[in-house]
């Protein structure tokens, strides 16, 4: 019996086209520029103790639906210590956009975002759900598609709320957990990450 292809690893793209949406300095935008992927790219800013360049450059490398998907992860690894039932909803419609990008979905994520004003690491992942392609503009209005980077963004925003939330001085630690699960991702996991206790 023959075993099964391994995956293709979702971080092995052109690194090139990212690169000015990762805020490097151009001596290290430069070296990462010369590496094959962006996969390469991680490892390059894991060695040189540059996690939250790491995780940017994951953020944006992943496609679409892993990093919005990841971004949910990392959410539900750091609960609120008083959770928001609107934040509850942002990140179940974020999810449920993974599951089902149809535009319906899509703009249900905004909605539920808007409610919660924007203040929280689900309401950014439901953020990057509705970035990710199809009009900005309310329904029956001229067309205004978002910049290819966007839902980027909102995932680097969600990543970070989520590391910094209550108890920042265990970012590192949740930085580990986050890094875990994008590589988990990237080869075709589900990256889920136990909720931190305490």
């Amino acid at each position: 019996m023959s075993t099964p292809p391994t995956p293709p690893n979702k971080l092995a793209r052109p690194v090139v086209p990212i690169l000015p949406f990762l805020e490097l300095d151009p001596p290290t935008a430069t070296r990462i520029g010369d590496l094959p992927d962006a996969s390469a790219g991680l490892e390059w800013l894991l060695a040189a103790d540059r996690t939250p360049d790491a995780l940017r450059l994951i953020a944006h490398a992943l496609p679409k639906r892993e990093a919005v998907w990841w971004a949910c992860m990392c959410a539900r690894a750091v609960p609120a210590l008083e959770p928001s039932p609107v934040d509850a909803e942002a990140l179940v419609a974020a999810e449920l956009w993974v599951r089902r990008p149809d535009e319906a979905s899509r703009r249900a994520t905004m909605e539920i975002a808007q409610k919660g004003g924007f203040r929280s690491a689900e309401s950014w992942a439901a953020v990057g759900a509705f970035w990710s392609g199809g009009s900005m503009s309310p329904e029956g209005q001229p067309e205004v598609l978002p910049a290819e980077h966007l839902t980027g963004v909102a995932v680097v925003g969600a990543i970070m709320m989520a590391a910094m939330r209550h108890k920042p001085e265990r970012a590192p630690l949740r930085f580990t957990r986050f890094l875990a699960s994008a590589r988990d991702i990237a080869a075709g996991g589900a990256g889920r990450i136990p909720p931190e206790e305490g």
